[in-house]
């Protein structure tokens, strides 16, 4: 029978979470560095549907 690693699960999932939220983090600089100049065209877009 083979024995499970939990280390391994844990390190995979601990290196999973830091890898999203290191996107996220990228994600969220990347709108905050756009700011106003890109939510403005956003807003009036959706008013004009």
């Amino acid at each position: 029978m083979v024995k499970i690693n939990y280390g391994f699960e844990k390190r995979r999932k601990e290196m999973e979470k830091k890898r999203k939220k290191e996107e996220k983090a990228k994600a969220k600089a990347a709108s905050k560095a756009a700011g106003s100049s890109s939510s403005e065209p956003q807003e009036e877009a959706s008013a004009a549907e």
